[in-house]
């Protein structure tokens, strides 16, 4: 039937009203008729509950009759069992409004069995009262449960633990603290959580009053972090820290344990203030490191596996529980390690010597080099005093070059060596690294692996013979400005061969700075007035050049 058709069923028109009333009362005037028309609605106020009874059945709707001049509509679909619904049943309904814009009155069953069961509920329990009830379904937040009406059950009032999914509770019948209510606006918030708290608070003091160290126990695995997995003992959640689970490596806990497991335990340790339980899997077994200096003796050597590298060093597995440490100090004789893993790598199978052994801290020390030869042993051998070598230039800093030898024995030629004559600031003014030079071996220190080159060593000191001989005292030259200080300047008489000319030798008249009479790259002549052999340095004067004679 089209709704227009319904509407006009339950909707009687004025004339239809007034001729009903008016052979109810007679032949009465229009007065009486007003009169009688208000005194037949005055009793039905909206927000009511009534008692009405099926009328009709029109398509997914029933026609409610309550008394009034005119029925109400209910969709089928607020009865539990909408096909059971029949002619004739009576019904309770609540009368939201007495006529909507079509005449009819607005009903709802739903609304009536709501207040009717909030009713029920609130005179039967209050706040803090236990109450049981079937998760309708999830909503925001939380879910909604029927405990005779639709209470809220937050998403963190459900267990003491996270939930994934509180879909999972669809369904199910929970019990339930109710701990909040609002009549005013007929909400009722319940929280299963506390009940759960309470009854574990419970198991919690009988265990912390029974468990003591040493004891093996059952658990659940409820949760899962880097540092370690929580047991649920029944009541009180017991600390598996990752370094009590074997005696092993483990990487992560996962690696051992998953979500829910069933596990058997041994609590370590009991603090009844604290309210703790430390628990130990690998203490079911016992310890590797108990005879550990029988069978690793300190200078044997041993096999094992790499399984950890590190910026300090390397582990290497010897035996299941037990590892050692391959300090990157101890990999090789000679090669200067930056990273160990230049070296080693993740699962090489390497043999070591057993440097040192703490069995109270559980570390053994490795040694990789110490299982090869030690190639400073025959350097003094390979490498006498005044042996001539020819290297790559490796590394430069401030005070000298180091040299490559041989793979890791390096020397060092120091900057003092490098020239008799040229004053050297830096290194890199005589070689580059990468280069390739000669030098003279000369000195070796075994113990300290410390070789001593020189390159000026290959040719003969000038300043033994020739340059005393080319600049005697009295002998006039020239040469060019270099470097000013305050002190004076040095002039370059030749290549690598400088000569100090004092602020009083510039002139016969006062110089406060030399800066005000010379400049850097100028030409000058010069006398020569001191020379040190010894010293390697050479006195200049431009005083009284030219009468000659020394001042």
């Amino acid at each position: 039937m089209a709704t227009n058709e319904l509407i006009k069923k339950l909707a009687p028109s004025p004339e239809e009203v007034e001729l009903a009333l008016s052979q109810a009362i007679g032949d009465a005037d229009d007065e009486q008729i007003a009169q009688l028309y208000e005194e037949s609605v005055k009793h039905f106020e909206p927000n009511q509950i009534i008692n009405g009874r099926v009328l009709d059945i029109v398509g997914t709707d029933a026609v409610i009759d309550i008394g009034y001049k005119s029925e109400g509509v209910i969709p089928l679909d607020q009865w539990p069992n909408p096909a059971q619904v029949k002619v004739g049943d009576p019904v309770e309904v609540l009368l939201e409004k007495v006529e909507d814009e079509e005449g009819l009155v607005v009903l709802s069953k739903r609304k009536a069995e709501r207040i009717r069961g909030w009713e029920r509920v609130i005179s039967t329990y209050g706040k803090g009262d236990t109450v049981q009830g079937r998760v309708m379904r999830k909503i925001k937040g939380g879910l909604l449960v029927d405990i005779g009406v639709p209470v809220f059950l937050p998403a963190s009032q459900i267990s003491i633990r996270r939930i994934p999914d509180v879909g999972e509770y669809i369904g199910q019948n929970l019990m339930c603290k109710i701990i909040k209510i609002d009549e005013d606006r007929m909400n009722i918030v319940v929280s299963r959580r506390r009940l759960i708290e309470a009854r574990r608070e419970e198991q919690k003091k009988d265990l912390l009053a029974r468990l003591k160290e040493g004891d093996w126990v059952k658990g659940v695995v409820k949760n899962i972090a880097d540092f370690g997995a929580f047991i649920d003992l029944g009541g009180l959640d017991g600390l598996l820290h990752i370094t009590d689970m074997s005696w092993g490596r483990i990487n992560h806990p996962s690696d051992m344990l998953s979500i829910d497991d069933e596990v058997e335990v041994v609590v370590i340790k009991v603090d009844p203030v604290q309210e703790r339980v430390s628990l130990g899997l690998k203490q079911k077994q016992s310890s590797p490191w108990e005879d550990i200096e029988n069978r690793y003796p300190i200078g044997s050597r041993v096999k094992g596996t790499v399984v950890n590298v590190l910026s300090y060093g390397a582990f290497v597995k010897l035996e299941e529980g037990v590892e050692g440490l391959v300090h990157v100090s101890e990999m090789s004789w000679t090669r200067r390690i930056n990273h160990p893993s230049e070296v080693l790598s993740q699962g090489d199978e390497i043999e070591v010597m057993v440097l040192d052994i703490n069995k109270q801290k559980q570390e053994i020390s490795l040694g990789l080099k110490q299982v090869q030869m030690n190639p400073w042993d025959e350097v003094e051998q390979k490498y006498p005093v005044g042996t001539i070598i020819e290297g790559k230039v490796r590394n430069l800093t401030n005070y000298g070059a180091f040299v490559e030898l041989e793979e890791g024995i390096d020397g060092l030629l120091h900057v003092s060596d490098m020239s008799w004559t040229r004053k050297v600031m830096h290194p890199s003014d005589i070689v580059k690294k990468g280069d390739t030079v000669r030098c003279m071996v000369l000195s070796v220190d075994q113990d300290k692996k410390r070789i001593a080159l020189g390159m000026k060593q290959l040719e003969e000191d000038p300043w033994d013979t020739e340059i005393p001989a080319k600049y005697g005292p009295g002998t006039i030259t020239s040469g060019t400005v270099t470097k000013i200080t305050n002190f004076g300047v040095f002039v370059q008489l030749e290549d690598n061969l400088e000569g100090l000319l004092h602020v009083s030798e510039i002139s016969d008249d006062k110089i406060d700075n030399p800066a005000d009479v010379l400049q850097i790259g100028q030409k000058v002549d010069v006398r020569i007035i001191k020379i040190d052999p010894t010293e390697r340095k050479i006195g200049l004067s431009m005083r009284n050049i030219e009468r000659g004679g020394e001042q």
